[in-house]
């Protein structure tokens, strides 16, 4: 039913007491339009026209109407709004806002209302309307109402409304915007001029992007925050790191140049992906920290990059955390819409493991997605409306429009810092030139682009509008001098290489450098036997499940007597002794405080009354803390935040644990990207662990291989730590070790799925109390005639083993091969050396030919071991197994027969 043909007196009022006596069996909309109503009648008596304007007969419907009318300006006003600098005419009507629809007409124009919660005096329609349409139709329009929060929407309605959504400036504030604005324009043609030919990926059209990044700063500052970390596409970049981040213009230029001397530590990158930190000091004197990450070109790839490294930087502070560090992501319109990982970033934002307290986006919507336009680059009216899932404000506004953006920047920051939720800012512009600089637009948007060309630049049409007005100041004239001088200034000075170094702050004394070196990690038999105790002993009255108190019997069993401790007992005892230590522990993934195997158990529930125990948690020293956290069923958003936050904490353990090995591969951006190459691009590196499920088992293709081929592929430089430890003894000293050596590199490592609690897989106290984590494993019962010698990795050891005993050939020997890359031939050579004599030696593995380690590893084991291996294992094939579990079983049967075949 239209709101119109609900305009009868007694079905209203009838509407109206079942809302008193029932709101919830009410719409939102009706419920809403009632709360209005009803404060209306509060605030100014009973609502309705001035007595003598309009007949009594039609005073409620005509109140109604208005008070539904202001409504629905708040819910709709931005369909109306003046927000497109390249549009012909702004919108001057929507069918939605007609009057006609809430029983209103012209005649009612000069008639007085109470305009409820609107205002606090009664009003004539057209003042009323015009209110409206200013607050709501003009440069910001804004998309609230579906935020469910009452209090959220009240606030956003008291800042916008009395204010007319309009911000007074000072004389001088404008002055400074216009400066800004200018200098983020002559900066682009600057660059353009000086260094003709090279990409940049030019702010021009949408440098009013400073103004709101200028903005929101000193909000931030203003707010007590004291760091706000940034993540953003190339488009813009070299303008933000040179006007909201304060990078020397001198270190930009020489970038420009070419200059290879200028500390290039590793293969480095292409200037408009570089990130940098500074201290920026505000006007007043005061600073703030601001931090711009470095991102590849595969667009929004950063976005949890940043939210994982703003919440590390979260954790250790406590109540006002959430406060104190602020994320903003910049997208571009094409990408917020098509890049799933946005969706993923956005619903990470009120998730207990991975909240940060409210990200600040901004969308820079050019209006083309390199040669596409919005038509065949979305399904929805805004290019921000994935955002809506969170019902949090979305704005729009006008990119020519410098104070309307400062506004809405300011504005943006405050309701983040208010309500610790996301906020969205759409900055409608349009981009000067093509892709790149060196692209023609024209060839696709020819009109798009004939209508940019003849438009001036932004800061023009604001001084234009400043002299107009009667605002003084020195001219445009003056101002595009004074930036001019200071830009040749700058091309003349030396560049400062010591600014865009890494390994500085929490870095500061880790090794930059790889080294070939061992660390021991055993830790004393009679502290891991207190550590599981401590484990294991469960608050008074709290009842977990019987069979988790069982595996909790189990450990603390395998434990005191020194042999039996299976995989989740290692990890969990490798946890214990670095929290201890003083060491943090983060461990995330899908189902991860259980595990996917039914082998961790994390976190305890109480089957009598559901809360929740973490055996974990009161064991660390000083302030380590141990968290683990379930994810959303995501992989490259989960991945990336873990990525981000290991960046930021070099001095903790810090996990991403796949549910299947194999889905990883839905993270492949982030490992390409950033894991594996993120040290030789920009000297960033990063300690972060993956651990991936591996083993063939009869589960099908997509779960048996986590796919040891590709991150095999992706080792050079000692970038990777690519391991496959076969016991429990070993896992434990993997993880030890990757937070006692000098340096940081990421370890994949991939771990069991039907060995998590076999007998054969488990290890004795003392192999964890001693020692360290070996890079291969000798046969520990060598026999002392040997004609054979079978390489291996994993769990076809133990089938391997079985094997041999089964065939008594004990003239076989089996090595493990426990660690990848990096490879170490003089380690390999003493581990075989009582082997050396021997001529038949064969790889074994349970995948295919074309997968796995053969193919890497077959180089490196034939040149060190000066022999051919031959292969044994699976023919190559295009899946990674069977979808057969019976002929997984006959593969497997003849794969270990033809192992320990003679000749």
């Amino acid at each position: 039913m239209s709101f119109k043909d609900a305009l009868d007196p007694a079905w209203i009022e009838a509407r109206y007491q079942q809302w008193r006596n029932s709101p919830e069996s009410l719409s939102s909309d009706w419920r809403a339009f009632f709360e209005g109503f009803d404060l209306a009648d509060r605030k100014t008596g009973p609502p309705g026209p001035i007595p003598g304007k309009i007949s009594c007969a039609d005073c409620s419907l005509k109140q109604a109407g208005v008070l539904a009318l202001i409504y629905s300006y708040r819910e709709i006003g931005h369909l109306m709004a003046c927000t497109d600098p390249l549009a012909a005419a702004c919108p001057a009507t929507h069918p939605l806002l007609e009057l006609s629809r809430f029983g209103l007409d012209a005649a009612d124009l000069e008639t007085e209302f109470a305009p409820g919660p609107f205002a606090d005096t009664p009003a004539p329609l057209v003042d009323i309307l015009a209110a409206l349409r200013e607050t709501y139709c003009r440069s910001i329009g804004v998309e609230f109402m579906h935020i469910r929060e009452p209090e959220e929407r009240q606030w956003l309605i008291d800042r916008m409304e009395p204010a007319r959504n309009r911000s007074e400036f000072s004389r001088e504030e404008r002055i400074s915007v216009l400066k800004t604005l200018a200098g983020a324009s002559l900066f682009e043609s600057f660059l353009h001029r000086r260094f003709p030919g090279q990409k940049r990926f030019s702010l021009e059209g949408g440098e009013s992007l400073i103004v709101l990044l200028d903005a929101a700063v000193t909000a931030a500052a203003d707010s007590g925050a004291g760091e706000i970390v940034l993540g953003m596409p190339h488009r813009g970049r070299l303008n933000v790191l040179a006007h909201i981040l304060g990078k020397p213009l001198a270190n930009i230029f020489s970038e420009f140049s070419d200059n290879r001397d200028l500390a290039f530590v590793g293969e480095g990158d292409v200037k408009y992906h570089k990130g940098f930190s500074n201290d920026r000091q505000l006007p007043d004197g005061r600073t703030i920290h601001l931090s711009l990450a470095f991102n590849p070109s595969h667009l929004e790839a950063v976005d949890p990059v940043v939210e994982g490294k703003v919440r590390a930087l979260q954790d250790p502070l406590g109540h006002d955390a959430r406060q104190s560090v602020i994320p903003l992501l910049i997208h571009g319109d094409a990408a917020f819409a098509g890049q799933g990982i946005v969706a993923e970033t956005l619903n990470m934002s009120q998730l207990e493991g991975y909240a940060t307290g409210g990200t600040v986006h901004v969308v820079l919507n050019n209006q083309i997605g390199f040669t596409t336009l919005p038509r065949d680059a979305r399904s929805t009216w805004y290019a921000t409306d994935v955002a809506r899932m969170l019902a949090v404000p979305v704005f729009h506004v006008h990119g020519d429009d410098p104070e309307s953006v400062a506004r809405v920047g300011r504005l943006a920051l405050e309701y983040r810092q208010r309500f610790n939720r996301d906020v969205v800012v759409e900055i409608i512009c349009y981009r000067l030139h093509g892709h790149n600089e060196g692209d023609e637009p024209a060839f696709t948007q020819p009109l798009m682009y004939e209508l940019i060309r003849q438009r001036p630049r932004a800061y023009e049409i604001f001084a234009g509008q400043l002299t107009g007005e009667g605002v003084e100041f020195d001219g445009v004239e003056a101002i595009e001098q004074e930036y001019s001088d200071r830009l040749e200034s700058a091309l003349a000075e030396e560049p400062d290489p010591s600014l865009d170094l890494g390994f500085a702050a929490d870095w500061q004394g880790i090794s930059r450098e790889y080294g070939p070196v061992s660390v021991g990690t055993g830790v004393a038999a009679d502290t891991l036997v207190e550590l599981s105790n401590r484990m294991t002993t469960l608050p008074s009255g709290f009842n977990p499940h019987p069979k988790v108190a069982a595996i909790y019997r189990q450990r603390s069993e395998a434990v005191r007597n020194g042999q039996g401790i299976d995989w989740g007992n290692a990890e969990a005892l490798a946890f214990a002794s670095l929290l201890a230590e003083g060491v943090c522990v983060r461990l995330s993934g899908q189902d991860s405080r259980r595990g996917t195997f039914n082998h961790r158990h994390s976190v305890l529930h109480d089957i009598a009354t559901g809360t929740t125990h973490t055996p974990l948690a009161g064991i660390g020293a000083g302030n380590a803390r141990f968290a683990a956290y379930d994810s959303l069923l995501s992989e490259s958003g989960v991945l990336g935040f873990e990525y981000g936050y290991s960046v930021a904490t070099p001095g903790s353990l810090v996990i991403w644990e796949a549910q299947f090995g194999d889905f990883a591969n839905g993270a492949q951006v982030i490992i390409d990207q950033f894991i594996a190459s993120g040290e030789s691009k920009w000297d960033r590196s990063s300690g972060l662990v993956l651990l991936l499920p591996h083993g063939y088992e009869g589960n099908g293709a997509e779960h048996s291989s986590a796919r040891i081929e590709r991150f095999l592929q992706l080792c050079a430089e000692e970038n990777l730590f690519v391991c496959y430890p076969s016991t429990p003894a070993q896992f434990f000293h993997l993880l030890r070790r990757q937070v006692k050596l000098p340096f940081r590199k990421p370890l994949v490592a991939f771990t069991p799925k039907s060995m998590l609690r076999h007998p054969v897989a488990a290890s004795r106290l003392d192999e964890l109390s001693s020692g360290g984590f070996r890079e291969f494993l000798p046969d520990p019962d060598t026999p002392d005639q040997v004609s054979t010698v079978i390489l291996c990795s994993g769990k076809i050891y133990f089938e391997l083993q079985e094997r041999r005993q089964e065939a008594v050939r004990g003239d076989v020997a089996l090595v493990r091969v426990e660690q990848f890359y990096p490879f170490r031939a003089g380690v390999l050579l003493d581990a075989v050396a009582p082997l050396l004599s021997v001529h038949d030696w064969r790889w074994v593995q349970e995948e295919p030919a074309n997968m796995g380690g053969w193919s890497y590893i077959r180089p490196l084991l034939e040149a060190a071991l000066g022999r051919e291996l031959r292969y044994i294992g699976r023919p190559p094939s295009a899946a990674p197994a069977t979808g057969s579990h019976r002929m997984h079983g006959v593969e497997q049967a003849r794969l270990l027969e033809d192992a320990f075949k003679k000749g």
